[in-house]
């Protein structure tokens, strides 16, 4: 007796190994991580980051992200600060910074991503030894705008209580009382940017040495200190000697050299 011939439905594809879905995410992940500049994009391939190093890294690109970090910001950082992209790396490290940048400093998160483009080791900064103090200390002389996202104020915060008490000694050593060196600091804060010896002093030396000024024009014109000695103060200064001309700090420093040599011919 013959048996009736059964349809046997041809066995079903199986579906791909676990593996290969894992390979193809991973690729994805290196793909990104060049685009971004994390990974050189001419790595060789055997040293290219492991799936779950990939992984990792993704991860704190996405926190950064969420902080409001853009792509093309990824290769400054990665460049100034590679430590942020280490396997070992914890992004619970920074989390602290985030946290006072919002806040204590009432930064928005297009100004903290500013600050900390401009001066990525914020991160690395101790927010209660460190940062803290340092804004206290800058809110006490009465500088202003500390959200500002400005490269001056990103390094300003970045910058220990002790430098900052350097520049006022200096201040109150040349005759100004703490008032009138804290008031100069405010109007001017890029003066802690600037070496005492190998800039301030040469400057007030001149100021009071070679122009025979005081330190009231000091303290009505502190941007002084922001120009060049050898290139603007000394050269107008010379121009202006020679043809027996004597002007205010500001009126001598202010505008650009055509104007300058073109009036006081």
């Amino acid at each position: 007796m013959q048996l009736p011939c059964l349809h046997i439905p041809p066995p079903k594809t199986p579906p791909p190994p676990l593996y290969l879905k894992f390979r193809t995410s991973h690729r994805d992940n290196l793909r990104h991580l060049k685009a971004i500049g994390i990974i050189h994009p001419n790595t060789n391939p055997r040293d290219l980051p492991s799936p779950q190093t990939a992984d990792y890294l993704i991860s704190t690109v996405n926190f950064l992200k969420s902080k409001g970090i853009h792509d093309t910001d990824f290769p400054r950082l990665t460049f100034l600060c590679p430590q942020l992209f280490s396997s070992n790396f914890s992004t619970s490290k920074i989390e602290p910074v985030f946290d006072f940048l919002t806040t204590d400093l009432n930064a928005t998160a297009q100004e903290s991503r500013g600050l900390i483009v401009h001066c990525p080791y914020i991160l690395f900064s101790d927010v209660e030894y460190c940062l803290k103090p340092t804004v206290e200390y800058l809110k006490g002389l009465g500088v202003e705008k500390l959200n500002e996202p400005s490269k001056q104020k990103a390094f300003l915060l970045n910058t220990r209580v002790d430098k900052l008490k350097a520049k006022i000694k200096f201040l109150r050593s040349i005759g100004l009382r703490y008032e009138e060196a804290a008031m100069i600091c405010a109007r001017m804060p890029a003066i802690f940017g600037y070496n005492v010896e190998d800039n301030l002093r040469p400057k007030y030396e001149f100021l009071v040495g070679e122009m025979e000024r005081s330190l009231e024009e000091l303290k009505e014109f502190p941007q002084y200190f922001g120009f060049s000695l050898h290139k603007r103060i000394e050269p107008r200064h010379w121009h202006l000697k020679h043809r027996n001309v004597r002007i205010k700090l500001n009126r001598m420093l202010l505008g650009g050299d055509d104007m300058f040599y073109s009036k006081w011919k």
